[in-house]
Order: C-alpha cells, then structure tokens, then sequence
C-alpha cells in the first residue's frame, strides 16, 4: 500500500516521503482494518511530524489522526462493525495510508445517506465542540456562547451544535469569508479578533457578556475574551492555534467568579499516557451517532473545504497554517475518494 512515511522528526517537506509499505496484518482482538478514502489534515499533523505534539510516535510512522472509509477487516470480538461498512474513525496515527488498523472503541458507521466526505470532520471536530459545550459548560439553551476561531474545525463546529442546542452564538473570526461562513452555520453575530472584541460582545448583550467562551485560538485573543465574558462564564481552552499560550489575567477570574476549563478531547480517546478510551467509548459512541446523524438529517453541515492530493501533505498544512480556510482541511488517498 502506499502511505505517507516520517522517518525522523523534523520540518516539511523534508520530514515526509510517500512509499510502497506493507499493508497491516489481519486485525488483532478489538481491531478494525480501514480501506482509507480520505484523512484529514489538521494543526497537530505538523506539530506531529516535527516532534511537538504531546504524541511522539515511534520513527518510522505515518501520521493522519482521522479517516473515512470502509471496513477492509474485523478482528475478534469485534461486533458493532462488519466488513464493507462504511466508518470514520479516530487513531493515534497512521491515517495517512492506504490502509490503518485502529480499536473498535473509536471507529463509528457512518450512517446511510451521509456522504463520506461530510462524515471525515465529525469525530475530532464536533466531537471535541461537543463534548466541551456539553459535558464541560453545561450548555443551556438561551445561553450566549462567544465561539474564537470560528471558520476553522472546531470553531465552526461549535458554532453549529451551540446553535442547534439554542444558544446565542457570536462568531469571532479573523476573516470575512469565515465571519460569512459563521453566520450561514447560525451564529446570529459575527465579529472580528480585535482590540474591540469585548466592547463588541459587551454591547451585543447589554453589558452583560458571554455565558460560554470557547478558545481553540490561544495567545492574546484569549485575554480579550476573558473581558469579555459575564460574570460566572465559562471559559474553554481548547487549543493554540495562533501558536502562543495565553496569559489570562487571573485578578478578572477571580473578580468576575469564572470557571475556566482545559477540555483535552485526547483523554477521551486514548491520547493519554493511561488510554482511557475503553472507558469513555459507550458514552463517546452515543456522541457520535448523534453527531452523524444531525450531519445526515441536515441539522450539521460538516465542511471539508480544500481536497489535496495524496502527496501534497505540505500544501495541506501551509494552506491550513494561512488561515484562509474555512472548515476542514483533507488528503485524497484511497481509491474511494474518487467516488465518494
């Protein structure tokens, strides 16, 4: 099969082969062999391969973190999946191949009538708006929820399930196109990252502020949006994509009563050193169908905005890294793609 190679940690192009590798053995117990149609590309695929990322794989790997495709295999005890099957599945690595074999605990059919394309950005990016919204904020309906970054993944994500669970949605965003992008998906205002930001969401609610902030940006935005928030907000860090830890000031925590939380959607699975994702499939799984089957019904609409070919992983990223793109980021790799 041919899959993507990073023999040793370091920059791209230079860090990344294509290469004519061994398909997997048969499926162990718990496995799934996927035929691979499309991967996904996402900030933490660079990070990977450079040796940044939390995960450092062992040299020589393939990277790609999320794949849809079709059951090539089961291994034993394997019984909510049937070859032939199509699925969208999360691994630690690998999905950057024609073939990957993940556990069962997170691969999820992707239902009839959603195309595989739309099923790729479900699991990682509405699953983590998802699971922080619900399981960490406590969302409710009415409440206003301040989205960062929110015509990429995980922000656009939140932007919709926030919105179809009846939240007010403002859209943080730094480009028009992803401003535009935000309030077709429902967020009901939209504003740019600036100096203005908590005036801006100050005035949309009155002087009161957000309910919920949901951060994947990091760096200066992030004290912005601490201004911003109501009293007993809260704040979700989900991530660094300006590539700058924020500084957040710990005196308007404390003043305003905020709750500000770290949501690793890792942990739930098996992106840390205890794996926990056998513990946390049932609950994750249930997430998941929902998820998909909002997609199918129309209620989500997943975006993958750009399609590279196989070998054009550093196009990917470097379009990715502009922040241009609105939505999801994918590689083309199995036959199925040309279907799909």
């Amino acid at each position: 099969m041919r899959a993507l190679i990073c023999d040793e940690f370091g920059h791209l192009p230079d860090a990344i082969r294509v290469a004519d590798c061994p398909a997997p053995e048969a499926p162990g117990p718990g496995e799934v062999l996927i035929d691979v149609a499309y991967a996904s590309v996402s900030h933490a695929t660079g990070l990977m391969i450079e040796g940044r990322y939390q995960t450092r794989p062992p040299r020589p790997f393939s990277p790609g973190t999320e794949a849809v495709g079709h059951v090539r295999a089961i291994g034993p005890g394997v019984r909510r999946l049937r070859p032939g099957q199509a699925v969208v599945a999360i691994a630690d690595w690998g999905c950057h191949a024609e073939q990957v074999c993940v556990r069962e605990a997170t691969v999820y059919p992707v239902p009839e009538g959603l195309a595989l394309l739309q099923a790729l950005p479900v699991p990682l990016s509405y699953g983590t708006a998802y699971t922080a919204l619900l399981w960490r904020a406590r969302l409710q309906p009415g409440d206003t929820v301040l989205v960062l970054g929110a015509g990429a993944g995980v922000g656009l994500a939140a932007v919709e399930i926030a919105s179809r669970l009846g939240a007010e949605v403002i859209a943080c965003a730094s480009t028009s196109a992803k401003r535009e992008a935000a309030l077709a998906r429902g967020a009901r205002h939209a504003i740019a990252p600036d100096d203005e930001l908590a005036a801006q969401v100050k005035t949309i609610t009155q002087g009161r502020g957000a309910d919920i902030v949901l951060d994947p940006v990091g760096g200066a935005l992030a004290e912005r949006a601490v201004r911003a928030a109501a009293a007993n907000a809260h704040l979700l860090s989900i991530g660094f994509a300006s590539g700058q830890l924020p500084a957040l000031p710990a005196n308007l925590l404390l003043v305003k009563n905020l709750t500000l939380h770290g949501v690793f959607f890792g942990r739930y699975i098996g992106w840390t050193p205890q794996d926990e994702r056998e513990a946390h499939a049932p609950a994750l799984q249930r997430v998941m169908q929902t998820l998909l089957g909002w997609a199918r019904d129309g209620h989500l609409r997943p975006t993958v905005s750009k399609i590279f070919a196989f070998h054009d992983l550093p196009a990917a990223l470097t379009a990715l890294e502009s922040r241009q793109v609105v939505g999801k980021v994918a590689l083309a790799v199995g036959p199925d793609s040309r279907s799909a």
